[in-house]
């Protein structure tokens, strides 16, 4: 029959005290309860692990055994505990960060900065289209564009607001000029433009393109937005790219002012049961003082000044 460890840990500290009395402070039992569970165990194994003395309990052979099994049985588990709650606070191990993958060109950067300031903490870079689900375990951090995450048990801080725009080719903006007023549906009649495969509405400048780009001045067609550079670049016509983006690569050349409505949010996303770790909480002290140098020179600036 097997023993239960309740009844083992008792009998543990039964050795190791001597008494029953104290092994029951030690516990913070009843006395009863103590001489109940080692009678129990005494039974369920056959055989008795002490012999009773006026002035306590000495184990047996059985007993000194069992005991000696159980001791580094508790070793074990208080090394174990140990290590655990060492994570929480060691600013080492593994960080899985996750966001969309076209924000890989302005966060590596900080992730290599991030990594030398703390050379202990490993750094994983998910990018996918796909949400990740933090409280599975599958991500640390998040960083989403978008409309505020609602999950209550996420922790969900304002990052920056970021601002989008049309860019083109230097040898396009040559050719076929600027677009001095967006609304002006004879003047964006003029351009070529690349768009999505799938209509993407959740983004407010897809939406604008959307509904107000003809088929026929698409002149590419792209399942993701990182491709929209390179169609940029090979002449394909004009794309909307995050401003702070764009700023990475002076190849683009802008085609208007940035539009206040197409602006968008960046939440910076945690599991509530994650937050508080030192390693989590180095990386968003760091990112959001990234941010908070960046971003604000990126929306203010004037882009033809």
């Amino acid at each position: 029959m097997v023993a239960d460890w309740n009844d083992i840990n008792v009998a543990y500290h039964v050795a190791k005290y001597g008494t029953l009395t104290a092994a029951a402070e030690a516990l913070d039992v009843h006395h009863s309860t103590v001489l109940r569970r080692i009678n129990a165990l005494e039974e369920r194994l056959g055989t008795r692990l002490f012999h009773r003395h006026a002035r306590g309990y000495v184990p047996t052979e059985a007993g000194e055994l069992l005991t000696l099994v159980a001791e580094n049985t508790q070793t074990g588990f208080d090394r174990m505990i140990g290590k655990i709650q060492g994570t929480d606070t060691e600013l080492s191990g593994t960080l899985v960060i996750t966001t969309v993958n076209s924000m890989a060109p302005n966060l590596m950067p900080i992730l290599a900065e991030f990594q030398q300031k703390y050379p202990q903490i490993k750094l994983e870079y998910a990018a996918e289209s796909r949400i990740f689900k933090l409280e599975h375990g599958e991500a640390h951090i998040s960083i989403r564009p978008g409309t505020k995450p609602k999950d209550p048990d996420y922790v969900v801080q304002h990052l920056a607001t970021s601002c989008t725009t049309f860019y083109a080719s230097a040898e396009y903006v040559a050719k076929n000029g600027l677009i001095r007023d967006y609304s002006n549906k004879e003047e964006v009649a003029k351009h070529r433009f690349i768009s999505t495969i799938d209509p993407f509405n959740i983004a407010k400048f897809m939406r604008w393109m959307n509904e107000n780009i003809n088929d026929e001045q698409i002149a590419l067609r792209s399942s993701d937005f990182p491709s929209f550079i390179q169609a940029i670049k090979a002449g394909f016509g004009i794309a909307p790219v995050n401003c702070w983006l764009a700023a990475t690569d002076k190849a683009l050349c802008p085609m208007m002012q940035p539009p206040a409505e197409w602006n968008h949010d960046l939440w910076l996303v945690t599991h509530g049961d994650m937050h508080r770790t030192s390693k989590v909480q180095a990386f968003t002290q760091f990112l959001k003082g990234r941010f908070k140098q960046e971003m604000p020179v990126i929306q203010g600036a004037n882009l033809f000044s």
